[in-house]
């Protein structure tokens, strides 16, 4: 199977992982990174997103250990559009998170517009932190937990290291 997806990914982290892990599970993957041009017009927040060659490079070294993992294919594109590479031919499925999944059937919209069999959604859940909120790229550059979900010292109500 060919399996897509796309995103920001600005810092990976392990709800990103658990989307790549079942995009691999699936199939060889093509992920769709924003171009910097897009990548702000993507988030709901207004925040510093990092340059697109420094998200692609943390974005490849994540892939291709799982690739080597499952023993499958990758490629990384950069998305000039939000519906981005998954309206194109040549694949099977697309791989959302449950706030993406309405983004999944517009895509599948424009697919049937081109005469292109819609995409199977596979929705894949949220990962949560340890205070049971999700883990977001929003929340780990505002300081509030780290890529794998953990409270940061701060918000613990610990010192920070060296106090």
């Amino acid at each position: 199977m060919k399996v897509v997806l796309g995103g920001t990914f600005d810092p990976v982290h392990d709800g990103h992982r658990a989307l790549f892990d079942r995009a691999f599970e699936l199939g060889d993957v093509t992920v769709g990174l924003t171009s910097d041009d897009l990548a702000p017009k993507t988030r709901s927040v207004d925040r510093h997103v990092r340059p697109f060659d420094e998200r692609r490079e943390d974005l490849e070294a994540e892939l291709a250990s799982l690739a080597a993992e499952y023993d499958r294919e990758y490629e990384v594109r950069e998305l000039t559009e939000p519906t981005g590479i998954a309206t194109e031919p040549g694949f099977d499925v697309l791989i959302v998170s449950p706030e993406t999944e309405d983004g999944g059937r517009k895509v599948n919209e424009i697919r049937e517009e081109k005469g292109l069999d819609p995409l199977e959604i596979e929705v894949v859940d949220h990962v949560e932190a340890e205070d049971g909120d999700i883990i977001s790229s929003t929340r780990i550059v505002s300081g509030e937990i780290d890529e794998h979900g953990n409270l940061t010292p701060e918000r613990e109500g610990r010192p920070p290291a060296g106090e």
